[in-house]
């Protein structure tokens, strides 16, 4: 069967020097995988069998009479071109003509439900099917970070989990927040716009941000959306799920708890600040992080997605505001550490002012490991070429710098490093992650660091995460009791 797809398909993409487009795309109907041509021949089938059912409905006359004239036909043909050559012609005459029908028959189809594809019907499936068969990912972050880095894992996999921090109290996620006591749906609503098929229109309705009007000014209408659906459903899970059919979303977005945490932080100075926002505008250097209340339980299905998971990602995104706070939840730290398969950490390009000044890749990496007194992770992938000069300029403005890669740190924390080009760079000097590239050697290294692993009873994985996260808990409640305020 291997054999017979590889041949097919390089004698589909030959074809397309040689033959019309039309002719290269109906070979790929004949590809293994599509279950499509076994109801061509059911259907074939069926009009035979229609016929004879008719034919012997009327006393078999018709039979008799339909018999003798294909008779006398085949035989005038046989005496003027040779059995040998007009019956493999007409075999493969009929064989087209029957495949042609079919496939103008689903074009027909593709034309209408699809009528602003600009892609084959077939080629649209052969995507589909790929996608459903790939790995397995969970991705856990927040902010803009994780929604790039979605946008170019969805051209891989449709099996991919967001796990999203709901820590988030600044700008319009923290007004709703105060205001109508939902979580935090701007990091969600970005997931959800990242994973959709159709990044156009309701993907450009939902970011789109209110300018004017008592109220609306600095909303996303996204936001507004998944705050009327919580209301309207009362679950915030509900509201996410009707938004993911909406913008008919490739995987699933799952907030890291539906308990309503607040960060805090012990600085170097002895202060103590409280506050998603008020974090890194404390300006100070980050001693201890975690939330109120302290242990909150994972959002239900999360626990599962990481136990089932081929591959976990984390990052990137601001290290104390966007990553750590998904691990300040016992439960997915403990699943996380369980979990047997690869598991990576996406270093930032840039350190962030009042946040992580300063730091270095081994700094990022020891600060997640302190946050939950183990490693998670197996590697990190870095930048390898440093930003422009322009952009250089650009971010020492902002007292931000690049994150320093050294190496030595770096080997003594026990983690492989994957150096690659992954940042893109706008004129005006501003750095970002290129989605399809970070995408790109992720799976890469997934390739070669993936292995089969035995399947793990749910109630067995559920068990060892409760344990390990209640003493996780009492760990943490030891380390930070003498900075808890009364």
């Amino acid at each position: 069967m291997s054999l017979l797809k590889r041949t097919i398909y390089s004698l589909g993409n030959a074809s397309r020097e040689r033959t019309p487009r039309r002719v290269s795309q109906s070979l790929k109907w004949l590809m293994p995988g599509l279950l499509v041509k076994r109801w061509m021949v059911m259907s074939a089938g069926g009009v035979v069998m229609a016929a004879l059912g008719v034919a012997i409905w009327a006393d078999l006359s018709p039979v008799h009479y339909i018999i003798r004239f294909t008779r006398d036909a085949l035989g005038t043909i046989a005496s003027v071109v040779p059995s040998h050559i007009s019956g493999p012609l007409l075999l493969v005459l009929g064989v087209l003509f029957v495949f042609w029908g079919h496939s103008r028959t689903f074009n027909s189809i593709s034309d209408v439900l699809m009528p602003e594809r600009d892609e084959e019907l077939v080629d649209l499936m052969l995507n589909h099917r790929r996608l459903n068969k790939g790995p397995k990912i969970v991705v856990v972050g927040g902010g803009t970070g994780l929604s790039t880095l979605l946008r170019g894992l969805k051209g891989y996999s449709t099996n991919i989990t967001a796990i999203v921090t709901v820590a988030d109290d600044g700008g319009s996620s923290g007004r709703l927040r105060r205001e109508m006591g939902v979580q935090p749906p701007g990091d969600i609503r970005n997931c959800l716009t990242a994973l959709a098929s159709e990044e156009k229109l309701l993907t450009e309705l939902f970011s789109y941000r209110f300018e004017t009007g008592d109220g609306l000014a600095g909303h996303s209408f996204g936001n507004l959306f998944l705050s009327a659906m919580t209301n309207i459903t009362g679950d915030f899970e509900q509201a996410i799920a009707a938004s993911s059919e909406v913008l008919a979303v490739q995987g699933k977005v799952l907030p890291a708890t539906l308990t309503d945490v607040r960060l805090w932080a012990e600085l170097e100075d002895g202060r103590i600040v409280e506050g998603e926002s008020n974090i890194p505008q404390a300006n100070g250097k980050i001693t201890t992080i975690g939330c109120l209340p302290e242990g909150p339980a994972a959002t239900p299905g999360v626990v599962e997605a990481i136990a089932e998971a081929d591959l976990i990602v984390i990052g990137p995104g601001s290290l104390y505001t966007s990553v750590i706070p998904n691990l300040l939840v016992p439960e997915i730290a403990a699943a996380i550490d369980l979990c047997t398969a690869p598991r990576i950490y996406i270093s930032n390009v840039m350190t962030q002012p009042g946040e992580t000044t300063g730091y270095s890749v081994a700094d990022h990496i020891k600060a997640i490991d302190q946050s939950c007194d183990r490693q998670l992770f197996d590697a990190v992938l870095l930048q390898r070429r440093p930003p422009s000069p322009v952009a250089l300029k650009r971010y020492a403005q902002e007292q931000s710098h690049p994150v320093d890669f050294d190496r030595e740190a770096v080997a003594a924390t026990g983690r492989k490093v994957v150096v690659a080009n992954v940042m893109d760079e706008e004129p005006s000097g501003l750095v970002r992650h290129n989605s399809h590239r970070l995408a790109d050697v992720i799976m890469r290294w997934y390739e070669r660091n993936s292995q089969p692993r035995a399947a793990q009873p749910r109630n067995a994985i559920h068990s060892s995460v409760q344990q390990f996260s209640q003493g996780s808990l009492r760990l943490g409640r030891a380390m930070v009791s003498s900075n808890r305020r009364d």
